[in-house]
């Protein structure tokens, strides 16, 4: 199965399991954690994944008890296809200049995110999609 995506981590926060969450972004979590979805990631940005989820106003809101998280972040991790960054030009925000790397480091992947400045970024038009646009695609 070959990587076609980068998911944001705003994007795995979104669509954490909250009771009735039927938005895009809950639908690509579900994906990701199937299996379903191929997505690329980075050491860095798993271990974002890990640290963003574990923070304590999130878990009050996801309601998961630490084993719970500790097992779904681990789902993650062993569904992702791990990928070297490259070097690149610099990003619209630099807390993201990892997803940049990891765009850079294949010219077919795509960054799902919710984040209005990479989404403006002219560059990268086409590269960088809202999950609603995403899921259109697939």
């Amino acid at each position: 199965m070959k990587a076609a995506v980068i998911v944001d981590t705003n994007v795995v926060v979104a669509g954490f399991p909250i009771a009735g969450n039927a938005l895009p972004v809950a639908a690509i979590l579900r994906d990701m954690l199937s299996g379903e979805l191929a997505f690329a990631a980075s050491e860095p940005l798993l271990a974002e994944y890990r640290e963003v989820l574990s923070r304590p106003p999130l878990q009050k809101l996801h309601g998961l008890a630490d084993d719970a998280l500790r097992d779904l972040v681990a789902r993650l991790e062993q569904k992702a296809h791990l990928v070297e960054p490259a070097a690149a030009a610099l990003a619209p925000d630099p807390g993201d200049q990892m997803l940049w790397e990891l765009l850079a480091a294949h010219p077919d992947l795509v960054l799902v995110t919710c984040d209005k400045l990479l989404l403006r970024d002219r560059a990268m038009r086409g590269r960088v999609i809202t999950p609603q646009a995403w899921l259109a695609l697939a």
